[in-house]
C-alpha cells in the first residue's frame, strides 16, 4: 500500500506530462483531450496501480481501525517526496523534508498504538 499509491501518482505525473496541458474548454477540446488521457499507457497503469491501492486499502481496513490506517498510510508523503526527487528530477526544500520528517514521527507514533480497538469492544459486548 505504501509503494501502490505514490507509483501510480508518479505514473500520473509522467503520464500527464506526455498528454500535455489541456488548452480551450470547447466540448470537443475536452473529449480530445480525455481520449488522450486515457489512450497513455503511463496514465493507464497509473489507473491499474490505484486500482491496486484501493483493493489493499480495502484489505487493511478490514483488519485495522481507520484512525490507524489513515495516519500509517502517510508515510506515502515521505515516498511521494523521494519518488519526486529521485525519478521526477523535482527540488525537494528542507522545509519540505523537515514537514516530511514531523509527518514520518507522527506514523512512528501511531505505529505504536493498536492496530484495531474496535474487536475488543466488539469481543466484550459479545460476552455475557
Amino acid at each position: 500500500m505504501a509503494l501502490l499509491g505514490p507509483s501510480s501518482n508518479v505514473m500520473f505525473r509522467v503520464g500527464m506530462q506526455h498528454v500535455g496541458t489541456l488548452h480551450g474548454l470547447t466540448p470537443a477540446g475536452v473529449l480530445l483531450y480525455a481520449w488522450r488521457i486515457f489512450t497513455n499507457g503511463v496514465v493507464v497503469l497509473g489507473i491499474v496501480t490505484r486500482i491496486l491501492f484501493t483493493i489493499a486499502s480495502f484489505l487493511v481496513l478490514s483488519w485495522a481501525d481507520y484512525s490507524f490506517v489513515t495516519p500509517a498510510s502517510a508515510i506515502n508523503y515521505a515516498i511521494v517526496a523521494l519518488m519526486g526527487h529521485y525519478l521526477l528530477g523535482e527540488s525537494v526544500s528542507p522545509a519540505r523534508w523537515a514537514g516530511i520528517v514531523l509527518i514520518c514521527l507522527g506514523v512512528g507514533l501511531v505505529g505504536l498504538t493498536p492496530t484495531s480497538t474496535t474487536q475488543a469492544i466488539v469481543h466484550s459486548a459479545a460476552e455475557p
